[in-house]
């Protein structure tokens, strides 16, 4: 039974439920999954909402992943202009064998280069600015989430929880999916072509 590593990219500003919808059904699944958190430095990390969260790794010393997930939030529009994050991401990222993102994050994949040539989608409010990233990104408005071969990416925060349990349904059988679901009294999505956010926000 394989076990993956799941690396999860703090920022300060990151959305929490981008993180922790995710992080929730894999750490039901500690036979699949291990997951951990990287940060900039050793500082803790400070959400959106104002929760700080203490990371395993930082960027530099952080192992290569199998899984990596880059989360969205308002603070994408800053640390979308780091040239030396989006570098280190394009590396980090590049190294995995699963670049997955929720919400805007798929943004910083796109500027980071990782989603030339694949489909993907982002967060329906922030829809029109994520497709301004990215050379040769086919960006998808009409979805919850977007699986193009090694890349993974959902619309906007609670569509990340929809993603992960298609993501554990793809790597290990509907058994731990369901069990992930039920676990966490989730009643998921399961069509990714059908965001009904794309309407409401004029997409």
């Amino acid at each position: 039974m394989s076990l993956r590593s799941v690396q999860i990219v703090l920022f300060d500003g990151f959305e929490l439920l981008d993180v922790f919808g995710p992080v929730e059904l894999f750490g039901l699944l500690p036979e699949h999954f291990a997951v951990s958190f990287l940060a900039p430095d050793h500082a803790p990390v400070r959400s959106s909402q104002g929760v700080t969260v203490n990371a395993d790794h930082t960027y530099a010393s952080a192992p290569a992943p199998d899984i990596i997930l880059v989360p969205g939030g308002l603070a994408t529009r800053e640390i979308i202009t780091d040239a030396a994050f989006l570098g280190w991401l394009s590396e980090h990222g590049g190294s995995a064998a699963l670049a997955t993102s929720v919400c805007t994050g798929s943004a910083l994949l796109a500027a980071a280069g990782l989603l030339d040539g694949y489909r993907a989608t982002s967060n329906k409010m922030a829809f029109r600015w994520a497709e301004t990233f990215g050379d040769a990104v086919d960006w998808v408005p009409h979805a919850r989430w977007v699986e193009d071969r090694d890349r993974w990416t959902s619309s906007g925060v609670a569509a990340g929880m929809d993603m992960t349990v298609a993501l554990i349904r793809s790597l290990h059988g509907d058994a731990p999916a369901e069990a992930a679901a039920t676990m966490a009294e989730l009643d998921y999505r399961t069509d990714p072509d059908t965001d009904p956010f794309a309407v409401v926000h004029g997409l």
